[in-house]
């Protein structure tokens, strides 16, 4: 393989004996890409219990914020592929976060509204900037080096990933956040004017966090406009016959892949969605309180990425994967049986030993695809769609079992038994 940097000037692709410092500031700055969208991600977790409040929902509807950025993920990731083929990564990359910054910049009005419908759509936008990113991003991190250590570039990108979410649930719960709930007796008994002040306090506080957002994704994006990336191109010059879209799935690993990242995401997106609410229900923490600890989830899995980076060093990716899944069943069996602050640990473990299951994932899927890699990124990316439907799925249980937030979490538990399955069985390459 070659790689050709934008100035046309052409390098030998690392191979794993010394590889040259050409790739160091790449892997750098793809790497600030997977810490702002794991911010937009780590800052979902807060909105839904604030705009929950903010604009007086129950858990079904909340959960629409996390439909409306994976059915981004959904629709965009074949457009994102076709973007990617047609302008390249550098451009996609610039693309994806003015996009990204686009929707930030829609929660102003938002605010002011107090529109719920157009809090979805400036979700929806960044949904569709994540997804030009993420489409563009893993795939680039996984080949800017050798196949056998895909996985280990990949977990040890995603490690910052983590830290975001960390980092979104301890400045989401201070800026955002106000601490002040009322019961729907005491909104009921508000005066008007007493009441829409406090509604509209409460959606007002998320409008700075997501200007410095959007202005950061800006600056980011004029940084990557004057820097140099290198591009991956095959150095073989004959014809490679590609399979259509559909017809790549007939690689059994690539789509039980896709079925392991869709139960996966959705799993990932019902534990962190119901975070903050079953902090305070079942371990009687104030919401600050709850935006503190979903503050050390985020970093116990930031610290469960680099742990479980150096871990894959030693042991296989797939047996990685199905010791990690076998744990958070059992923590998620604690979750909805355990009483009080056991709880919110058991939610702390499945956030570490969930770390690697992306990323890792996401390479077992690429094994083997070679000139299909485009193909196979995008297959799993629309799985992604998972974090649109199960959290939904959550949040309906949730509300028929009278508020139960313990009984939801019976989703994500079979989530991480079919992705077991995938690491025990379906990764396996059949040729």
């Amino acid at each position: 393989m070659q790689v050709t940097n934008q100035m046309g000037d052409q390098h030998n692709a690392p191979t794993g004996k010394g590889k040259g410092p050409n790739y160091v500031l790449p892997f750098i700055l793809i790497t600030s890409l997977f810490f702002l969208w794991g911010m937009a991600h780590g800052l979902d977790g807060i909105l839904i219990p604030h705009l929950k409040k903010a604009c007086q929902l129950n858990n079904r509807q909340s959960t629409l914020i996390d439909t409306a950025i994976y059915l981004a993920y959904f629709l965009m990731a074949i457009p994102a592929g076709m973007i990617i083929k047609k302008i390249g990564y550098k451009n996609s990359i610039i693309t994806g976060l003015l996009v990204f910054a686009t929707g930030a910049f829609l929660f102003v009005p938002s605010a002011n509204t107090r529109s719920y419908d157009m809090f979805l759509i400036a979700l929806f936008i960044i949904g569709c900037g994540l997804t030009i990113l993420e489409t563009s991003a893993n795939p680039y991190a996984a080949i800017l080096g050798p196949p056998e250590s895909s996985s280990f570039r990949l977990n040890l990108a995603a490690s910052f990933n983590g830290l975001a979410v960390s980092v979104a649930g301890f400045l989401g719960g201070f800026f955002i956040l106000s601490g002040i709930n009322h019961t729907p007796e005491q909104m009921a008994a508000m005066p008007e004017a007493e009441r829409l002040s406090y509604l509209a306090s409460e959606a007002a506080a998320v409008k700075m966090p997501y200007i410095v957002l959007g202005t950061v994704l800006v600056l980011v994006a004029i940084l990557f406009y004057f820097m140099h990336l290198p591009s991956m191109k095959s150095e073989h010059t004959e014809v490679e016959v590609k399979p259509g879209f559909f017809s790549v799935l007939k690689h059994r690993h690539l789509s039980w892949a896709v079925v392991a990242q869709f139960f996966y995401v959705g799993a990932q997106v019902c534990v962190t969605s119901f975070f903050i609410r079953i902090a305070q229900k079942e371990a009687g923490l104030d919401e600050k309180m709850a935006a503190y600890y979903y503050g050390i989830y985020g970093l116990l899995f930031m610290i469960g990425r680099f742990t479980g980076t150096f871990f894959l060093k030693f042991v296989k990716d797939y047996v990685l994967l199905s010791i990690y899944a076998v744990l958070s069943t059992i923590l998620c069996a604690v979750a909805i049986y355990g009483t009080g602050v056991y709880v919110i640990y058991a939610l702390w473990g499945i956030g570490f030993f969930m770390s690697i299951m992306f990323p890792t994932i996401f390479a077992l899927g690429l094994v083997g695809l070679k000139n299909n890699t485009e193909t196979g990124s995008s297959w799993l990316v629309m799985s992604i769609i998972g974090g649109a439907i199960l959290p939904y799925g959550m949040g309906t249980l949730i509300d028929m079992n009278h508020d139960d937030i313990q009984s939801g979490y019976l989703i994500p538990l079979v989530c991480f038994l079919i992705i077991l399955y995938f690491g025990v069985f379906g990764h396996k390459v059949k040729k």
